[in-house]
């Protein structure tokens, strides 16, 4: 078994709030340490589940660029 097998299994073990502070850690040994991190799906997948539900339920979904202020500078993202 590898060594982050190891920490894994380990981590599975803690409640959430322990288990948060121990991803926390070990995202702070990877700046340190300039490790880089992949984009995956499986961090989309996590930043999702993190917002989910940030929004309240009045907030709208309808919004335009109508109900932008004036000043608002638009430039196409093409």
């Amino acid at each position: 078994m590898s060594l982050a097998e190891v920490i894994y299994e380990h981590s599975r073990h803690l409640p959430e709030q322990a288990a948060r502070e121990a991803l926390n850690y070990i995202e702070f040994l990877e700046d340190r340490y300039g490790v880089a991190q992949s984009a995956d799906a499986e961090d989309t997948e996590r930043f999702l589940a993190a917002v989910t539900g940030g929004l309240s339920d009045d907030f709208p979904d309808d919004i335009t660029d109508a109900d932008l202020g004036a000043d608002v500078p638009r430039r196409n993202l093409d």
